[in-house]
């Protein structure tokens, strides 16, 4: 498997699963419908588990784009390889979020409030501002990203040794950090913390043909991208001043 390859079902897998959750305590009629903000939080946890299991012996399974750039930035990864699992990325989401709006169709048509549609899909602030949403994105990205600088300089077996970050962490730390940052940082946003998360699926949202979907909230669809990516890079700069 390349890493391009691996990138894209990690991602898949995180946002088949991350999405999946969202939709089960959201949508009426699931099983899971009102069941709440641990469940939502654990089983994003449990899905970047799956994510980084699957991806991991083969690109670190960075699936997230503010990861990648961050470890590019501390000197941990090359820069020429950032697009590739960029796009990888999105292509995973993407095609999670439709395999999510395909397999809860009915429960999509049974849901009359929009913006809980839409949020299956991609995150919005609890309390809208600009400043501090843009805020809370950053700051829980960079605990993101500056714990993964931290946790290892472990490499991917090759021929020549490469440091590849979130997946040569092991899958639990990382569930367990994501899961933490959801427990605590997560109320203000929705801690997308990914901007493939939210924007892939956000896409989806838009060209899906959902009854009564409402708006698609491109006003607030750049915060949860830009914020990602400035608390990466943040983090590495940290990092490599603290170095």
């Amino acid at each position: 498997m390349t890493p391009f390859i691996a990138e894209i079902i990690g991602t898949f897998f995180l946002m088949l699963l991350g999405c999946g959750v969202n939709a089960n305590v959201s949508l009426a009629k699931t099983y899971g419908q009102n069941s709440g903000w641990i469940v939502i939080t654990t089983g994003w946890a449990l899905a970047v588990y799956v994510g980084v299991v699957i991806a991991g012996p083969h690109s670190g399974a960075h699936i997230n784009p503010a990861v990648s750039i961050g470890l590019a930035v501390a000197g941990k990864f090359p820069w020429e390889q950032v697009p590739l699992y960029i796009c990888a990325q999105f292509i995973g989401a993407m095609m999670a979020a439709s395999m999510v709006w395909l397999v809860n169709k009915k429960h999509f048509d049974a849901t009359e409030d929009g913006a809980t549609k839409r949020g299956v899909f991609c995150t919005g602030p609890a309390i809208p501002n600009t400043i501090l949403n843009l805020f809370s994105e950053v700051l829980g990205t960079f605990v993101l990203v500056f714990t993964v600088l931290y946790f290892t300089d472990a490499t991917l077996n090759s021929s020549e040794a490469v440091v590849i970050g979130l997946g040569s962490l092991g899958a639990l730390p990382v569930a367990l950090l994501v899961w933490a940052i959801g427990l605590s940082l997560g109320g203000t946003t929705g801690y997308a913390i990914n901007p493939a998360r939210d924007l892939g699926p956000r896409i989806v949202h838009a060209l899906a043909p959902i009854k009564d979907k409402g708006s698609n909230e491109w006003s607030y669809a750049w915060i949860p991208v830009i914020g990602p990516i400035i608390g990466g890079c943040l983090a590495a700069l940290l990092m490599l001043f603290l170095s």
